[in-house]
């Protein structure tokens, strides 16, 4: 197993997914060490020379003018985790609150939180043993950091609030002493740089960016499998017509769908066929795929620059030099993830239209896909389901990061609102997939109407992935139980896996190297 060294290398989405899922380790190394340190024997200075700093030895927010003596400051902190510590809601997924606990660890190892270095190994330790905090869903307005989520992740470390523990959960202390720990006594300082910070907003968008990645792959390869069972057209991706709109997530996708398509022999099956164009859901799938990949780069190239940054408050530069700042604020990701919801919800809009138009019964396909419709209403309500699912998709596009709300009796009088933002993207995410899914269930069956014709090796390979789970419909059935079986061939990443060997296998270059800045 690999190493990354905290505070020294650089985090990248992929390396913190793997840290979170135990393929990567994660160490301190000497360097690090002596930055954390040095910034802590900082803050201890300030303490005893009495310099007034923000958070070492004053009050919060609009109690900033409040003086702490020195022999409180430790209470001090200690009082901040558990009164900050307001969070309602949902627990997040364990593996998106341990993604929070390493962003927060590679924040802290650069050396500028005037945390004790005991604090720091603890935090790595408990991720290291699965040990995670258990983190209610609201409560974050993205602005002085994530806060509340904030002060629940760390409050296990002063031996308060839940964490989930070998399957089940409990609380913070019992598992701690399990190990014959104990709580720790936080330093002056160390609570507010373990609060101030945008990793709820950070380790939402890190996950969301590999599942809408997925997301991406899946739909290009699923777009292609309705294109094949709708008799469509491959020309419309010819890259000479996308040289001269040289958006790249565009070319990416021509790209993709030209090597998807152009060996199928049903794709050669009626070059004289009379049609002159195709719909916009299937001729325009590089515009409107290509222009959802370059969302999604967007916030990746964002997101890896916020998860190598210090984003806690104040910064302590040097023994007298604390600077109170604002890189708390999480309007540089906010506006990030919109863009990102909107582009993960047009996904789906599109794939409902490809869905629509198989089964409405058009270039020699039955209608409602189904041989004997009348008798047996065939593959009417799927689409329902999906229609249902692509409105739902669009009242979550309104912008998290268009609205604010003062909070902090008004000292902190703009905020980001990027956690409500973040959470709706993984949400759109969610009804995506089976948005894809039902899309899917419609292709594999109308591409059965085409034999004994066959697509292309990697489209033939996807289409007997799908009758594994799913068998061919001729009557009708629940249509609810294959939803969920392909909806978890998607999620799960085994679809895109097995299409990509087969690809590998066929010689069909999906992942040209000018396009490496679209993968994780």
């Amino acid at each position: 197993m690999k190493n990354f060294r905290y505070g020294t290398d650089r985090l990248t989405v992929k390396s913190v997914l793997a840290l979170t899922h135990g393929r990567l380790h994660g160490t301190l190394s000497a360097k690090a060490r002596h930055k954390v340190d040095r910034s802590a024997a900082f803050v201890k200075e300030m303490v005893s020379h009495s310099d007034v700093v923000y958070g070492i030895n004053t009050g919060f927010g609009p109690l900033c003018d409040t003086i702490i003596s020195a022999e409180d400051t430790t209470l001090l902190q200690h009082n901040l985790l558990q009164s900050h510590a307001a969070g309602v809601g949902d627990s997040i997924p364990a593996p998106v609150a341990k993604t929070m606990m390493i962003m927060k660890a590679h924040a802290l190892a650069q050396g500028y939180s005037g945390v004790q270095l005991r604090t720091l190994e603890r935090i790595i330790w408990m991720a290291e043993q699965n040990i995670i905090p258990v983190v209610p869903s609201q409560g974050s307005v993205g602005a002085s950091g994530d806060l509340a989520p904030l002060s629940h992740l760390f409050l296990p470390l002063i031996g308060m609030g839940e964490v989930y523990y070998r399957g089940g959960i409990l609380p913070a202390e019992v598992a701690l002493k399990a190990y014959g720990m104990s709580p720790l006594q936080l330093g002056p300082k160390e609570g507010l740089a373990l609060i101030n910070g945008t990793q709820f907003i950070a380790a939402h968008a890190a996950h969301a960016l590999q599942r809408m990645h997925n997301a991406l792959e899946v739909a290009d390869l699923i777009g292609a499998l309705s294109l094949e069972g709708l008799m469509g057209s491959y020309k419309p991706f010819d890259s000479r017509l996308h040289e001269i709109r040289p958006f790249r997530g565009n070319q990416l996708v021509a790209s993709r769908l030209w090597e998807l398509l152009h060996t199928s022999e049903i794709a050669n099956s009626h070059p004289d066929c009379g049609r002159v164009q195709d719909p916009y859901s299937l001729r325009c799938m590089p515009q409107v795929h290509g222009a959802s990949r370059t969302a999604w780069l967007h916030l990746k190239e964002l997101t890896e620059i916020e998860i190598n940054a210090v984003t806690d408050n104040p910064i302590v530069l040097g023994p007298h030099e604390a600077v109170s700042g604002g890189n708390f604020h999480g309007q540089p990701l906010a506006l990030a993830i919109d863009y990102a919801t909107i582009a993960a919800a047009e996904l789906g809009n599109i794939s409902d239209r490809r869905s629509y138009l198989i089964i409405e019964g058009r270039y020699g396909l039955p209608k409602l896909l189904i041989p004997d419709a009348g008798l047996h209403s065939g593959f009417m309500v799927p689409q329902y389901t999906a229609a249902a699912l692509v409105s739902e998709n669009k009242t979550l596009c309104f912008p998290a990061s268009a609205d604010s709300i003062p909070t902090s009796l008004g000292q902190e009088d703009h905020v980001s609102m990027g956690a409500i933002g973040a959470r709706k993207l993984n949400k759109v995410i969610d009804n995506l997939e089976y948005i894809l899914a039902i899309e899917l269930l419609y292709a594999a069956q109308a591409l059965d109407f085409r034999r004994p014709r066959r697509s292309s090796e990697v489209l033939e390979a996807c289409h007997a992935l799908v009758r594994e789970k799913v068998p061919f419909a001729d009557r009708d059935r629940i249509f609810a139980n294959d939803i969920k079986k392909l909806q978890r061939l998607i999620s799960s990443g085994r679809f895109l896996d097995e299409a990509n060997q087969a690809a590998e296998a066929a010689g069909c270059n999906l992942h040209k190297p000018e396009y490496e800045a679209f993968v994780i």
